[in-house]
């Protein structure tokens, strides 16, 4: 909601400077959006009168002006088309500042003397959106003679601060500036100045015999229908128009301004219809015929269903109630008889239609939240009265009001005892029925109670809580002094899980990694590209019932076609090298026999994604250091071949403690293939769900040993196809509680190696926590490693 500073202060006194008051109206609750100032850093313009307008001598498209400022003529060369002798003009004289920081200085065009610059409305800082159509591709022709030589900005209030406040869907009072003074009012003290609202309506003729008639009560509640005979319309006064651009809205005649006006007034959307295009003088508040075609004022034809309301004649649909009027029955520069129209319509239609036929308004947007039914009256005698003080027109005595069902002010009872002590403050009762009047919400003691009468604008306020957020945003939530809770006190923190999640994602961010985030919902298809087979429990979906479409029709069962679709954008983008990781969930329904828990399991998964520079070793790598910053100890690789996602002799299952957390390797050629890789991808899919219950994070301090440690070397030749891990394992298990640590430190094929075998050297590290170790205690565990190599894998000691 645009509030122009000036404008406001018609409704209430306000002595604050601008952020000042700002500042204290976003305490109270109406929070300040922004602040612009209009005709800021504009300065050296004054009225001025066209005396005489003469062609220039050395250029046809400019003409030489003589200008009266009142103490002084001055010439101006100016290639203005829309001026006239006897035209009262802004005049920007030698040394003045306009908009976008133009500095106006004596000059000469095509040798003859130009003492200033006719102005336009952008070149005085209003928004091109605002201006109206005549007087976008020219100068500003005031609208009356005013005092030359007076500054532009005492005649037109150009210059102003506009307030942006973030109104709140379930304030639609406050869409309109009697709604603003009413919060002004309770924030700073004062009272709330209200039109004198006063119809001459000196015709005696009453109505013309408009009849109303509500067929859709549920889509209209109220509507009043006000006759202005003898129309001439024209554009609106100045003061009007600023008003309306300040606010955001563009001029465009006087009767339309008028209507405008009152809907930011009051908040309540008014229309006018040409009452000539009226069939029998009647309005009929019907529903829309199924596939009626309708063409509304922005000269686009728009189908309707029976879901919505228009209003109609006898013979056709003359507007969409409370979003848009048709092209049919606009008002234009031959209208002479006016119906206006002030309504109260359903505000789920109107959200419904408006979002159905795509198309927004300023009356559409207050309707779609809720208007007081109760204010339609005095909205349509508002314009009625502008009508009359602007000439637009001549009153009809009476209007036609239709209102089958008034809405009533509502009463409630709340307790002032229990208000305080949510509020952690002592008012009195006094105070609080001060700050409810403040909001011109009436109130009563009555014993533990202040019986409350609700008014009709605010709907917002159905219980007890509602009105303790009105005393406590009034009183001043600043105002109420910090305390300590009493009672349990639960402090908030993070769960073990989430910790745990937090830590992985460090781990992988200082390796170099960059999380992703990817859709939960999925294509069925998606598994198809990562070579699943037919009987995988990845095809058992989790279906949705009313899915957007096929690609987002079930719940993933694996990370990994995501993970895919980001690689893939990333190669085809030209992205040389990418690390990518996810934490998230994939989705396995339950037994259908399992009616009582009919959820899905959510299984917390990791995908660790990778190309460029990368090898299955690097990707190992990244596996072992992210376990090893999770605390989980014994980390075992064996060679996986079936695994039908991935390169099968480049592939590895990940076990710990004799589980399987999840599979690496490189990506299967087919399947880098089906994404349109030309690179070769390195994936894991880890079991976060399983990661967590191995995790230990809490780190254990370890004295520094007091024995020294013992070191032995170990080649041994095997065969080409034992593992490494084989190796080890041997060593583990023969190693005793001696056993340190041990190291590859050498992999050798060659000469003195026999045909398909190979040498593997270890260095193991030997040491006792209580004593020195002595070579017999060494050589014995040694030997003993050497024999199980032997007897187990077939291995013998290189020589």
């Amino acid at each position: 909601m645009l509030v122009p500073l000036k404008w406001l202060k018609e409704y209430v006194d306000i002595d604050q400077n601008v952020i000042e008051f700002g500042d204290r109206m976003t305490m109270s609750g109406s929070k300040v959006e922004g602040i612009e100032s209009f005709g800021e850093g504009i300065n050296g313009v004054v009225v001025g009168k066209i005396e005489s307008i003469q062609p220039h001598p050395n250029a046809d498209k400019l003409v030489i002006t003589q200008i009266n400022i009142g103490d002084q003529t001055l010439q101006i060369v100016t290639g203005a088309k829309n001026i006239n002798e006897g035209d009262y003009i802004p005049v920007a004289t030698v040394g003045s500042n306009l908009a976008g920081g133009l500095k106006i200085k004596k000059g000469k065009l095509r040798g003859e003397v130009s003492e200033g610059m006719l102005c336009s409305q952008e070149e005085l800082g209003i928004p091109m959106k605002l201006i109206p159509e005549e007087l976008k591709d020219g100068i500003w022709i005031l609208d009356k003679p005013y005092k030359l030589g007076a500054n532009i900005f005492d005649v037109a209030e150009l210059q102003d601060d506009i307030i942006e406040f973030e109104i709140t869907s379930n304030r639609p009072d406050c869409l309109s500036m009697i709604g603003m003074a009413r919060e002004a009012v309770a924030t700073i003290g004062g009272r709330v100045k209200h039109p004198e609202v006063a119809i001459k309506a000196e015709d005696e003729t009453t109505t013309f015999g408009v009849k109303v008639d509500i067929h859709d009560q549920e889509g209209c509640t109220r509507y009043i229908a006000r006759v202005i005979k003898d129309a001439v319309i024209q554009p609106s006064p100045l003061w009007m128009q600023q008003r309306l651009m300040k606010a955001g809205v563009r001029p465009i005649n006087n009767i339309v301004d008028i209507t405008n006006y009152v809907m930011l007034e009051y908040g309540q959307p008014l229309h006018a219809f040409d009452m000539d295009y009226i069939a029998d003088n009647s309005i009929i508040v019907r529903k829309a015929n199924d596939g009626e075609i309708f063409k509304t004022l922005d000269d686009v034809e728009r189908q309707l269903d029976e879901t919505m309301t228009v209003i109609a004649d006898t013979t056709k649909a003359l507007a969409i109630a409370g979003v848009m009027g048709g092209e049919e029955s606009e008002v234009t520069e031959n209208t002479k008889t006016i119906l206006l129209e002030s309504a109260h319509f359903n505000k789920d239609r109107i959200r419904a239609t408006s979002k159905q036929i795509g198309l927004r308004t300023e009356a559409s947007a207050r309707y779609e939240k809720g208007v007081d039914s109760n204010i339609a009256s005095i909205a349509a005698d508002r314009a009625c009265q502008l009508i009359e003080m602007l000439g637009a027109g001549t009153v009809l005595k009476e209007s036609v009001d239709v209102y089958p069902a008034a809405k009533e002010a509502r009463q409630l009872k709340i307790r002032h005892g229990r208000m305080n002590d949510l509020l952690g403050i002592k008012l009195t009762v006094e105070e609080m029925i001060n700050i409810l009047k403040s909001l011109e919400i009436s109130a009563e003691e009555d014993g533990e109670h202040l019986v409350v009468t609700v008014p009709t604008f605010r709907d917002d306020l159905q219980m007890e809580a509602d009105f303790l957020e009105e005393l406590g945003r009034i009183y001043g939530f600043d105002k109420i002094p910090s305390t300590m809770a009493k009672g349990n006190i639960v402090v908030g923190g993070k769960t073990n899980g989430q910790l745990i999640e937090d830590r992985a994602k460090e781990s992988l961010l200082s390796l170099g990694f960059n999380e992703i985030l990817t859709f939960s919902f999925v294509s069925p298809k998606s598994v198809d590209k990562i070579n699943v087979g037919e009987n995988s429990i990845k095809r058992n979906f989790v279906k949705l019932l009313n899915p957007l479409g096929d690609e987002t029709s079930v719940m993933r069962t694996s990370l990994l076609p995501n993970m895919m679709e980001v690689l893939s954008r990333n190669v085809n983008h030209k992205v040389e090298a990418a690390r990518a990781f996810e934490l998230g969930s994939i989705f396995i329904p339950k037994s259908e026999c399992n009616a009582k828990d009919p959820l899905p399991y959510e299984i917390a998964n990791l995908v660790i994604g990778m190309y460029g520079n990368e090898d299955f070793y690097s990707l190992k790598g990244v596996v072992e250091a992210l376990f090893n910053r999770l605390g989980i100890k014994d980390l075992e690789f064996e060679v996986e071949k079936n695994h039908t996602s991935f390169h099968p002799g480049r592939c590895a299952n990940i076990f710990v403690g004799g589980h399987i957390v999840g599979v690496m390797g490189e990506l299967h050629p087919q399947v880098a293939e089906n994404y349109d890789i030309s690179k070769r991808c390195y994936i894991a899919e880890l079991d976060f769900y399983l990661m967590m219950q191995f995790t230990r994070v809490t780190t254990m301090y370890k004295p520094l040993p007091k024995y020294p440690a013992m070191t032995r070397d170990l080649a041994v030749i095997v065969k080409e196809e034992i593992m490494v891990r084989e190796i080890e394992k041997i060593i583990q298990a023969n190693g005793g509680d001696i056993l340190e640590s041990f190291e590859l430190f050498d992999l050798y094929r060659g000469n003195q190696i026999p045909e398909g075998h190979k040498s593997i050297a270890y260095t193991i590290t030997y040491r006792h926590s209580d004593r020195t170790l002595t070579d017999e205690e060494v050589n014995k565990v040694q030997d003993a490693v050497v024999a199980g190599i032997k007897s187990e894998i077939g291995g013998t000691l290189r020589e």
